[in-house]
């Protein structure tokens, strides 16, 4: 709908920050010959896309929520199958947030004895109960309260990158522990900002100045650590390298690579390995936690449901492709995943579609569909069955 198109790209972080394409969206313009490659105009001209799935998964198991009446839901029964993608579809208002959240959640939380608020009200909670160990609502909160919380420390990967410093020759010379290559305990950290990197200097009126610690140059450690090196570089430099860049220097370190690479597959292998939750987006704080859980990240892998809420909220295409194959990646390790979303492009990949409305407030709160993408497409009188017909080319 736009008349004027700002394409900035390519990529996201240091490979971005150029000017792809400005213009309108018809014409020569869009096709002529182009520095860079846009992800924007590819997907927008079908040169790229997000395929939908040849084979949907099957299921046996399921948990059924009987009764739920929060908000404005009547008396819903959901059954939500176990092993694979879900998608909780509806206009806005219709119930979806309030079942997924306020409801089923809240309600397997506490059967597993992790800590929830109060369930929103339904009757019974029922089906294959046992074999869920762990449910998990993974939402854009940040991913440490404390600003030197960051991506590395996060995913439990700053372990191996400490116990590497520390065989350094020089660190074992002096007696150095995984210890002293920590930003979060005394030892090794600047003390001045306490291996923040910055100071804070509070403002009475005006929001806080964050400024470059003068000790320690904002390294965050004092020089004697900074003359460890591994390979030329010292912990500081590891910190400010990005995912991408990470991955290649650490290539003969195979259990860092592997702890890293759930990074660089959620789309986020533009992101500093040190970089402060602070300034994470919402979005990146929530694929962090996405990465945290793939590969052989938790105990209870096959055992596991994760709730999302609306995660492409602010992502482009391309991303939320590697989101979905980040997601995937969880189902196809035993997982299950319930995702509440808008997004066609993400409706049309799942393996099962439940459906609120078919209004929103007063006129909502029931299920108007279950069943496969392909099935909810010959609905008629249906929001999400209109917008889905036309992935479908139908």
């Amino acid at each position: 709908a736009a008349d004027q198109l700002i394409d900035i790209g390519p990529e996201a972080g240091s490979q971005g920050g150029q000017l792809v394409f400005q213009g309108r969206l018809k014409g020569e313009e869009r096709h002529g010959d182009r520095p860079f490659i846009s992800h924007t105009l590819n997907f927008l001209d079908g040169t790229d896309r997000i395929e939908i799935p040849a084979v949907r998964r099957r299921w046996t198991h399921f948990i059924e929520v009987k009764g739920a009446r929060e908000n404005n839901l009547q008396y819903v029964d959901a059954r939500f199958p176990l092993g694979v993608l879900t998608v909780v579809t509806g206009v806005s208002g219709s119930g979806k947030s309030t079942l997924v959240r306020k409801v089923l959640y809240p309600a397997l939380s506490k059967l597993k004895g992790q800590y929830s608020e109060d369930s929103g009200k339904y009757h019974s909670l029922e089906g294959s109960l046992d074999r869920l160990k762990q449910t998990e609502f993974v939402d854009q909160n940040p991913i440490g309260k404390s600003s030197r919380s960051n991506p590395i420390t996060y995913i439990k990967a700053y372990d191996f990158i400490r116990t590497l410093m520390a065989d350094q020759s020089l660190a074992k010379a002096r007696g150095y522990k995984p210890a002293h290559f920590s930003f979060n305990v005394d030892g090794g950290r600047c003390e001045v900002c306490q291996g923040e990197g910055t100071v804070t200097v509070e403002m009475q009126f005006m929001a806080d100045l964050h400024l470059k610690c003068e000790s320690c140059g904002g390294k965050r450690f004092k020089q004697e650590i900074l003359e460890v090196k591994y390979r030329d570089q010292d912990v500081s430099d590891i910190l400010e390298m990005t995912v991408d860049d990470s991955l290649v220097f650490f290539g003969n370190e195979p259990k860092l690579v592997e702890k890293l690479l759930p990074l660089q597959e959620v789309g986020l292998g533009y992101v500093r390995l040190g970089q402060s939750s602070d300034t994470l987006s919402g979005g990146e704080a929530q694929r962090v936690k996405l990465a945290s859980f793939l590969g052989k990240g938790h105990s209870n892998q096959g055992n596991a449901l994760f709730i999302f809420d609306e995660p492409t909220t602010g992502l482009h295409f391309h991303d939320i492709r590697k989101l979905l194959k980040a997601i995937n990646a969880l189902v196809d390790q035993g997982d299950t995943v319930i995702i509440i979303e808008h997004n066609v492009e993400v409706i049309k990949c799942a393996d099962w579609i439940i459906d609120l409305g078919p209004e929103g407030g007063d006129g909502g709160g029931r299920i108007t569909f279950a069943g496969l993408p392909e099935d909810m497409i010959r609905l008629e009188d249906n929001h999400t069955a209109r917008f889905l017909r036309e992935k479908f080319g139908k």
